[in-house]
């Protein structure tokens, strides 16, 4: 096999007070760059990787003065996207941002695009846009978005707007609201899911989530946008921000979302795949938060595709012909 290597010898990185307070994933990240997300979490679990010579976990927050460990990691060049790929996929980010200054930048993600390279991907969302912006001395992923779902993801272009927008994060004054195609008609009365949910990973690196007695609390607000004749568009707006958490919480509430291949009903999909229906239909369509600079209160809202409207359209249609 045709491995590059990425650094040939073991690092001792001492963690700077700008670097403090992200995660030693996303930092190792940032400095392995090309390495995917899932070979960093094993090097992680294994011990590979230490700060201050103990182990850590992913989640770990590094502090200023911390020594990090950082081992020599080999990724195969077979998993390198072409070049022509990358290039195509970072003129389509540039088309996709909707708000930016020297604080931050946020992008309509598209659908299909990992926020970042992992997975047995090198390249995503935060690898385009450092290519887009060359000269961009820092710019960090404020949350995350799953590949397959569309719409607001927020970039931090400064540490400070960094520790800004995670403290909103943190003390939930941030309010997202996402667009789910959910199976069947969703109950009016239904307006909350509290369910905990647990995360497993399995050894290949996927994440799947559950309903548990054992997981995080968390929470979603649900409200209806509108009906169709076996399916409903509703308006979801979670409370904490876990792995999964919609798309679990409206299989927990019966209404799995429409061509979810996790937590999805495959009747379902196959219905909304003859409407022509081809992804996950989850989309981040606004979010509300405190400008991180200016303190000024900003409402960013991302439109649907062409395609996920004309499913929508196609749905209307549906009800006209029933009604008729």
């Amino acid at each position: 096999m045709n491995d590059k290597i990425i650094n040939a010898n073991v690092k001792m990185l001492e963690i700077s007070d700008d670097e403090a307070g992200q995660r030693i994933d996303n930092y190792l990240l940032a400095k392995l760059k090309g390495v995917p997300k899932s070979l960093i979490y094993r090097i992680v679990r294994k011990g590979e990787v230490r700060v201050n010579k103990g182990r850590i976990r992913p989640e770990y927050k590094l502090q200023a003065g911390d020594v990090v460990r950082v081992p020599p990691v080999r990724v195969s060049e077979k998993a390198q996207a072409p070049v022509s790929t990358k290039l195509n996929k970072v003129s389509q980010l540039e088309n996709q941002i909707i708000f930016e200054d020297d604080c931050l930048l946020v992008l309509n993600k598209p659908s299909g695009i990992a926020v970042h390279g992992g997975s047995g991907l090198t390249f995503g969302v935060i690898e385009g846009l450092r290519a887009l912006r060359p000269d961009a001395r820092f710019l960090e992923l404020v949350h995350r978005l799953d590949r397959d779902t569309s719409g607001i993801l927020l970039v931090a272009k400064k540490r400070s707007a960094l520790r800004n927008l995670h403290e909103q994060l943190r003390i939930k004054t941030v309010q997202k609201d996402y667009l789910a195609l959910v199976r069947g008609q969703w109950q009016s009365r239904v307006k909350v899911v509290q369910a905990p949910l647990l995360k497993n990973e399995l050894a290949s690196g996927e994440r799947i989530v559950k309903v548990s007695a054992e997981g995080k609390p968390s929470e979603t607000r649900f409200s209806i946008e509108e009906r169709y004749h076996n399916a409903t568009l509703v308006k979801a707006s979670p409370v904490t921000g876990r792995t999964h958490q919609i798309r679990v919480h409206t299989l927990h509430a019966g209404h799995p979302i429409a061509m979810d291949d996790k937590y999805g009903d495959k009747t379902f999909n196959q219905q909304m795949q003859t409407l022509g229906l081809n992804r996950l239909f989850l989309h981040a369509a606004s979010i509300r938060f405190e400008h991180p600079k200016t303190g000024e209160t900003l409402r960013l809202n991302a439109p649907l595709d062409e395609k996920m409207k004309g499913i929508l359209t196609a749905l209307r249609a549906q009800n006209a012909n029933i009604s008729s």
